[in-house]
């Protein structure tokens, strides 16, 4: 739908952002001189390693598992995604499209003039919590600052912030307040760290066209405050290599932590800056929050970098492949990160199936609600909102308070570990455990057609000490029937489901953690062969062995990757058709020219040597050689680092087993 604005408005934009005093650059460079110093407040955390990992994480966040975010701000006024305020600059890029049509050409118009025009008029936080509350949300969120530099608080160092501009108010607080008057823990996002080289292509200018060579606004040394100064040649990277800007960080967002003492503080990557200027953060709220809770912290800090103890993980759009050993956290979105009117909302089913299962995982959900510019939400935004309340009031007991059972579940779908990775289809077989107490909970992630759920994990082997007593189901009253054996816990349902989306069991017993879940009869993939014996074993088949080895997503085709540890390895059960010579393919990604791994079947082994491709996104494929398989039927095959002194990571799409000549014959003839 096409959107035309009143020229007054961009008018008043123009004027606003060109209106900026003369001494507006001095806070940045009080924000630097603040920033160098570091200051933290006195406590028992140093900014180290070794001494974050005393950190100890407050019981309310790993008894909360449900957050709603407010992924907000000026990016929202156009109405088309994330990364606005960045892609407007970049030339043939459907928003810069978008902008130019609707707003002009950033030569002139660049997003210093749509800050004006996010004026939230129709935003009312009080309302939106008391939501956010009945949907089940246990914290709060408010973006604190984007990529776009643009601050939603009272900012001591920063003129470009919402209470000077744009809808004149203090987002924060006035979040802050609504969540606090309904007992929310508050917590703010920061994207900041990533804004200095995130927000350069602002400083460049078309490459064809009428105007090719004249400098987007970016280029004004009258905006280098919103824009920033010109980046060295070398610093691309996520974060900036520029000490001036790590101050400046540093002091914009101590600044955000001392003033509204949030119970939780999210930063959009890992620890900033790779040195001791993030953990300087992260000690100095640890310590704050200590001296405010008699010597231990209350708050959280997560980022997107592996914990160690030391903070809460985070995955965007993503989970854990099984539970974990610290608490951790999604952060995932009902639609687009800003408001897009292109995007259609997920509805409250997906959104109930992956809390969960990252609950059963030792995970929190925190789910971004997307509000539309003037601050409302959309129809349909409500309705998702709604729908979870209603499975939140007779689910709810299954999810809070809870903690992971032996093993977070079974069943046929394997949610894969990793960012970007978060739409798979459950079924009824799919089963999620929580407990608490002397209570196991079990969920199904559908309604069976034949009534019946069968729990394999829960099998009276041999050897098993534990016993069900009692089987209820959340939200029906009447009793329900069950066996319990050697091949589980079978439960007759009643007629009608009690909800929609996931149900659950409420489990009663004595020695619950007695079972042996390992026992259980597998349910893993097995790869099976093509029309010509061909064997694809892809990412998505593979058994993950390790901590830290993922499925993640690159070029829309998932792969094996943050393989960085030679004690890790993946695995398949295939079905071979027939016994004899394999070919054997690779399709990967590396860097290094001499990472080695080693394929081993039936006791045969054959080294592999992928080839380098300069990139974690650039995958080739390479012939390996062969391997003898020594008879038909299912075998598990192992890729693994050939030995810890030659590993070097490498990303994998998938390994291929073609039957070589005569014994693709004999295949065929046996089909």
């Amino acid at each position: 739908m096409a959107r035309v604005r009143p020229a007054i408005l961009l008018a008043a934009a123009l004027i606003a952002g060109a209106a900026a005093p003369a001494t507006a650059l001095a806070a940045d460079d009080r924000a630097v001189a603040a920033g160098r110093s570091r200051e933290i407040a006195p406590g028992p955390f140093r900014p180290s390693s070794e001494s974050l990992k005393g950190y100890a994480y407050p019981d309310w966040f790993r008894d909360a598992k449900l957050g709603i975010w407010a992924h907000w701000g000026p990016q929202a006024v156009p109405m088309f995604g994330d990364w606005y305020a960045r892609q407007l600059y970049q030339q043939g890029h459907p928003q810069y499209k978008d902008h130019l049509e609707h707003y002009g050409h950033p030569s002139k118009v660049g997003h210093k003039d749509l800050i004006p025009l996010w004026k939230a008029e129709k935003w009312d936080p009080d309302r939106l919590m008391e939501l956010y509350k009945k949907a089940g949300a246990k914290y709060f969120v408010s973006m604190g600052v984007h990529h776009d530099n643009f601050d939603l608080w009272n900012s001591t160092f920063h003129r470009w912030n919402a209470v000077q501009m744009g809808p004149h108010r203090d987002v924060v607080g006035d979040w802050q307040k609504a969540a606090r008057k309904l007992g929310l823990r508050f917590g703010v996002s920061e994207h900041l760290g990533a804004s200095f080289t995130w927000f350069q292509d602002s400083h460049g200018a078309d490459k064809t066209g009428d105007l090719a060579g004249v400098p987007y606004d970016g280029a004004d040394p009258k905006y280098q405050d919103l824009y920033h100064p010109p980046a060295a040649p070398d610093d691309k990277g996520w974060y900036s290599k520029d000490p001036r800007w790590q101050a400046e960080w540093f002091a914009r967002i101590k600044d955000l932590v001392d003033q509204y003492q949030p119970d939780l503080l999210y930063t959009d990557g890992g620890a900033p800056f790779g040195n001791e200027v993030g953990l300087s953060l992260i000690a100095h709220m640890y310590n704050a929050s200590a001296g405010r809770h008699g010597g231990t912290p209350d708050v959280v800090y997560t980022c997107k970098e592996k914990s160690d103890g030391k903070w809460v993980e985070d995955l965007e759009r993503g989970v854990m492949p099984g539970i974990r050993p610290f608490p951790w956290q999604t952060d995932t979105s009902i639609g687009d990160w800003f408001y897009n009117r292109t995007w259609k909302y997920r509805d409250a089913g997906w959104v109930i199936t992956m809390l969960v299962d990252i609950v059963s995982k030792n995970g929190n959900l925190l789910i971004n609600v997307v509000q539309r510019p003037d601050g409302s939400l959309d129809p349909q935004a409500e309705e998702t909102l709604a729908e979870m309340a209603k499975w939140i009031e007779i689910n709810g007991e299954g999810i809070y308070g809870t903690r992971p059972w032996l093993v977070h579940g079974e069943g046929p779908v394997r949610a894969r570990g990793g960012h970007f990775r978060e739409d798979f289809a459950y079924t009824a077989k799919d089963i999620r455990f929580t407990a608490k107490g002397d209570v196991l909970y079990a969920f199904a992630l559908g309604w069976p057609s034949d009534g019946k759920l069968l729990i394999r994990s829960l099998g009276r082997y041999p050897g098993v000490t534990g016993k069900v007593e009692g089987v209820a189901l959340l939200g029906h009253d009447g009793p329900l029937r069950f066996t319990h054996d050697e091949a589980g816990l079978a439960v007759d349902l009643p007629a009608s489901a009690p909800c929609r989306y996931a149900v659950a069991l409420k489990i009663r017993g004595a020695d619950l953690r007695g079972f042996k879940p390992e026992l259980a009869p597998s349910q893993s993939i097995s790869v099976a062969p093509d029309a010509e014996g061909r064997l694809a074993l892809t990412a998505d088949a593979a058994e993950l062995h390790g901590e830290q080895i993922k499925v993640e997503e690159k070029g829309g085709t998932a792969n094996i990757g943050f393989w960085d540890r030679a004690d890790e390895h993946a695995s398949w059960k295939v079905k071979f058709p027939s016994a004899g010579t394999y070919k054997v393919a690779i399709s990967a990604a590396a860097v290094a020219t001499d990472a080695r791994a080693v394929l081993e079947v039936g006791g045969k082994t054959l080294a592999i040597a992928p080839k380098s491709t300069g990139g974690w996104d650039a995958f080739a494929e390479s012939e390996a050689g062969t391997i003898e398989v020594p008879h038909a039927g299912e075998l598990e095959v192992t890729l693994r680092p050939a030995d810890r002194a030659s590993w070097r990571p490498i990303n994998v799409r998938a390994v291929t087993l073609s039957p070589r000549g005569s014994d693709r014959a004999r295949h065929r003839a046996t089909r």
